[in-house]
């Protein structure tokens, strides 16, 4: 073989184990990739759990204060009409 059929032939082995690799690489990065993104999924339902319950918690403590207000107005209303 001459000198440049060996060149061409040693760059093609060289380009064709590169893409082979790099296609390698790339499948491995995405399913990496995806995986984490099922993560960071289940990481979003728990926060969105967590806020709901702290919302609930919220109206319910509001509700109890304003029917705590409730009860001192009328308490305060009865004391001014007696």
């Amino acid at each position: 073989m001459s000198l440049t059929s060996k060149a061409v032939f040693g760059g093609s082995v060289v380009f064709t184990i590169s893409i082979i690799s790099y296609v390698h690489w790339k499948q491995n990065y995405d399913r990496r990739r995806m995986r984490e993104g099922v993560y960071r999924d289940l990481d979003r339902q728990e926060q969105k759990t967590q806020n709901l319950k702290m919302l609930q918690d919220q109206i319910t403590l509001t509700e109890k204060y304003r029917d705590v207000e409730r009860t001192e107005m009328i308490k305060a209303e009865g004391k001014h009409n007696n």
